[in-house]
């Protein structure tokens, strides 16, 4: 499953009344996907762990599923 697909879903899940609303849970999702890249990014490095870094951005984008 991809990241996107995995945040929409616990908005949707959560106790926020947000239903009613078209769109309401990608507004939620947005800030918490930035504060994720911000997060992620801040920790560049080299080697196995730069690897890692790119694999979590690509996760966080939806470009590559989530490992299950």
């Amino acid at each position: 499953m991809r990241f996107p697909d995995l945040l929409i879903e616990a908005i949707r899940s959560s106790e926020i009344p947000l239903r009613f609303e078209p769109g309401a849970e990608e507004s939620v999702a947005l800030p918490v996907t930035r504060l994720l890249r911000r997060w992620i990014g801040a920790h560049a490095s080299e080697g196995p762990a730069s690897l890692l870094r790119s694999q979590l951005l690509a996760e966080l984008d939806g470009e590559i599923s989530v490992p299950e």
